[in-house]
C-alpha cells in the first residue's frame, strides 16, 4: 500500500469517519446530517459515508473552493462556507426539516447554531473542536446545549484507539467503496522536511484542503 494511502484512507483519517459515522452516528437512510469542517480529511470521508448509507449530507468549510469540491466531487447535497456566509441562516435554509446527526470537527458557532436545529433523538459526534484547540482563554460552552433535553438527543465523544481491534471491518468497507467509485480521498502534499512546521500549523489556520501530507523522500524507503 503507497504510504500516503496508509496514512490517510486506511489510517486515523479514514477509521475515525467510519467507526464516528456508523458506531456514535448511528446514521440512517433518509436523514439529515451535517459535518463541520467538512473539507479536511476525517470530515470528508465521514460526509460521502453518510452518502453511501443514503442520507441528505450538508457540509461546512472555509472558501469557496472547498465548498465546490464538497459538492461537486465528494457528492455532498449542500455546503456552507462559514467565512463568507451566515452559518445559522444557511442551515436552516438547507435543513428545512432538522438535522439527525453532526459529526463535529470544529465546535464553536457551527455547533451552537447545530443544536439549535437538531431534531427528536439525534445524535452529536464529537470528533474534534479545532476552533478551540489554540485558544489561551476558552470560550464558553454551547448556548443551545439544553435542547438536547427536550429533542432527547445525544452528544457523544469517541476516541479511535477504542475501536482498533475493529479496524479490518473498516478497511473492507473503506476499500470497497473506493474501488466501486463511490468514496474520493483529497490529498494536500507539502513537500521538505524543513516545511514541517508550517505544514502542521496549516491545520490549525483552515490552509490545508484534505488530508495534510509531509513528503521528506522522492521515493519510499525499501
Amino acid at each position: 500500500m503507497p504510504p500516503n494511502v496508509a496514512l490517510s484512507l486506511f489510517g486515523i483519517t479514514g477509521t475515525t469517519a467510519y467507526f464516528g459515522m456508523t458506531e456514535i452516528g448511528q446514521i440512517k437512510a433518509g436523514e439529515t446530517v451535517v459535518v463541520s469542517g467538512a473539507a479536511g480529511s476525517t470530515g470528508s470521508v465521514a460526509g460521502q459515508i453518510a452518502k453511501i448509507k443514503g442520507c441528505r449530507v450538508i457540509g461546512t468549510a472555509g472558501g469557496k473552493e472547498k465548498c465546490d469540491w464538497l459538492v461537486q466531487v465528494a457528492g455532498f447535497d449542500g455546503a456552507i462556507d462559514y467565512k463568507s456566509e451566515d452559518v445559522g441562516t444557511r442551515l436552516s435554509a438547507l435543513c428545512p426539516n432538522g438535522i439527525d446527526v453532526f459529526f463535529d470537527n470544529v465546535g464553536g458557532i457551527v455547533l451552537n447554531e447545530v443544536l439549535a436545529r437538531i431534531n427528536l433523538k439525534a445524535r452529536i459526534v464529537l470528533c474534534g473542536a479545532i476552533s478551540r484547540y489554540n485558544e489561551a482563554v476558552l470560550p464558553p460552552g454551547p448556548s443551545n446545549y439544553f435542547n438536547l433535553t427536550p429533542k432527547r438527543a445525544r452528544m457523544e465523544g469517541f476516541i479511535i484507539l477504542d475501536y482498533v481491534p475493529r479496524f479490518p471491518e473498516a478497511f473492507e468497507a473503506l476499500g470497497r467503496w473506493q474501488s466501486e467509485g463511490k468514496l474520493v480521498q483529497k490529498e494536500d502534499v507539502a513537500v521538505g522536511l524543513e516545511n514541517a512546521p508550517r505544514t502542521l500549523m496549516r491545520l490549525f489556520t483552515g490552509e490545508n484542503f484534505g488530508k495534510q501530507l509531509l513528503r521528506i523522500v522522492d521515493q519510499p524507503l525499501p
